[in-house]
């Protein structure tokens, strides 16, 4: 047995080891609430994520950019950093590998939560001004327009390229063998949430339109579409997922039952869970750009209504002839 085989190997007994039967019911010991697993990786790149951009809204905030700054946005950036951290470390990644519905949470946590809430908190701005002066300003000459690094993250940031790219993710993830692969190697399975998470970031990076704008401001119709198209594509995931009459993931015929749950089950469970939960969500995202788009093209009618009225008379004009 190779170390990382029997490294997961041994995370799996432990992870089983947190359970004991209730009757035909396995319980996992002390509760759900109480399986924790910290990861000395994932907690310093969090931290540190949060000292940065912690730093740059103060600088913000003390230069007078307020309006940037807001106390909103370092909310968001919290509560995004809190779900991330939920999910890396708390008992959904503890039990994701004795469920399947659990590992779907996980997922659905780290793509359709932690990585809007990051995005609308503007981290690259905030972020920026974390840096020291002299990393700041190497940063900036990177990104001038002009230049061949933001040439290529032009290129990179395309909007249907990268809904493409997160999709194809999120379908060759679900593969039998990728998914199988991710858990039976630790390191893969970083690798998995990394692209999740990261692919993740940029679709609502062009979905928000958030600043840095790398491309030409998306429109609301755009925008509309690349979230349509994902609900639709995710949709079909869940769906395979849910019907499918046979195990689609080896690795979980192979570890404990929780909660009484079969195979079958579990598997119907998780795709029910992409696709009603994880739908509602694009969907809500949906109406508000709809509702956005609407909203501006009422305003532009009024604007042009005011515009075309013709001016009233001038008090004290001589009646016409």
């Amino acid at each position: 047995m190779t170390p990382i085989a029997a490294a997961q190997a041994a995370r799996i007994a432990w992870a089983a080891g947190v359970v004991f039967h209730a009757g035909d019911h396995p319980l996992p010991e002390g509760g759900f609430w109480a399986q924790w697993d910290p990861r000395l990786d994932a907690a310093l790149v969090l931290l540190a994520a949060g000292a940065v951009y912690s730093l740059g809204w103060w600088r913000l905030r003390r230069a007078g950019h307020g309006g940037l700054a807001t106390g909103w946005r370092l909310a968001a950036y919290g509560s995004g950093l809190a779900v991330a951290a939920f999910s890396l470390m708390g008992p959904v990644d503890v039990l994701q590998e004795l469920l399947f519905a659990i590992h779907m949470v996980q997922h659905l946590l780290l793509m359709l939560v932690a990585a809007p809430l990051l995005v609308l908190a503007a981290p690259f701005p905030m972020s920026l001004w974390g840096l020291p002066a002299g990393a700041r300003r190497t940063v900036g000459r990177w990104m001038a327009p002009a230049t061949r690094t933001r040439r290529i993250l032009d290129r990179a940031t395309g909007p249907w390229l990268v809904l493409t790219v997160h999709l194809a993710t999120i379908w060759l993830w679900h593969t039998p063998a990728g998914y199988n692969g991710a858990l039976r190697h630790p390191w893969v399975h970083d690798v998995q949430h990394i692209t999740f998470f990261g692919t993740a970031l940029a679709f609502w990076w062009c979905t928000a339109a958030a600043e840095p704008t790398l491309q030409p401001r998306l429109g609301y119709g755009l925008r509309l579409a690349l979230v349509l198209m994902a609900l639709f594509q995710t949709q079909i995931l869940s769906i395979i997922i849910a019907m499918a009459d046979r195990p689609l993931y080896g690795f979980y015929t192979t570890v404990p039952r929780l909660w009484g749950l079969s195979v079958m089950d579990d598997q119907r469970w998780s795709g029910v869970i992409m696709w009603v939960p994880g739908g509602l969500w694009y969907v809500m995202t949906a109406v508000l750009l709809l509702e956005r788009m609407m909203s501006r093209q009422e305003r532009t009618v009024r604007r042009l209504a005011a515009r075309r009225a013709p001016a009233p008379a001038l008090l004290g004009d001589p009646p016409a002839a």
